[in-house]
């Protein structure tokens, strides 16, 4: 098989963490007396990382003098609360499984902050070795350099990787970092959503990304 490396976004992709995110950005927003988001506000916020999540929940952003406690608060919250809804998506773990017992080596690569990575990568996904987050010295996501990092460590091919994710930034870092994509369907976009972001190949449940490797067809 060409394909020896497949490298993971996190939230939506591997982990529904919908629900934890949107609990938590709304337990900081009510301390401060500012008005709630539903679910789905919160499913079009995320993608860039949780400091750009909160820049589009508070009211006016940054300019909010209250911006840096509010962000705090949610940090504070989800620490402790981002395991309580949050799964893995259906048919993930038997794709992990596949994955491992035909060679392919698979990590994770999020804008998520990484002490969060890590705790739920260890929590979910022992089998995965690599897991890299939103850390300093690295530029996060749409830029390659958590991508590289993560190929770097298992002197991957960028003809041999491809990345998968669920969102426009997904996407981009791909393009970013020279390698194809998978754009998957049950994440936090929709078909249309990823079609206009330039998505070329789509599965709509994990298995599929075993045949389209085994296949030779991404």
């Amino acid at each position: 098989m060409k394909i020896k490396t497949v490298i993971f976004d996190l939230d939506g992709t591997l982990l529904d963490t919908l629900e934890d995110l949107t609990d938590a950005v709304n337990h900081a927003l009510s301390i401060f007396q500012m008005p709630k988001r539903d679910i789905s506000e919160i499913r079009q916020f995320v993608g860039n990382g949780i400091r750009r999540l909160m820049l589009q929940t508070v009211p006016n952003g940054e300019s909010n003098p209250d911006f840096e406690a509010v962000f705090a608060e949610f940090r504070r919250y989800y620490d402790i609360h981002c395991n309580d809804k949050t799964k893995p998506y259906e048919g993930i773990m038997e794709l992990l499984d596949a994955l491992e017992n035909n060679n392919i080596q698979t990590a994770i690569v999020s804008n998520k902050v990484d002490s969060a990575v890590q705790i739920l990568n260890k929590r979910y996904f022992p089998q995965i070795a690599v897991a890299v987050g939103d850390r300093e010295g690295l530029q996060r996501k749409p830029a390659p350099d958590s991508v590289f990092l993560a190929m770097e460590m298992y002197h991957a091919k960028r003809e041999e990787t491809v990345y998968v994710g669920d969102s426009e930034v997904d996407i981009e870092t791909a393009k970013n970092a020279g390698i194809k994509c998978v754009s998957v369907l049950w994440g936090f976009r929709d078909r249309e959503q990823l079609l206009e972001s330039g998505a070329q190949v789509l599965i709509e449940e994990p298995l599929a990304l075993l045949e389209l490797i085994k296949n030779e067809t991404i």
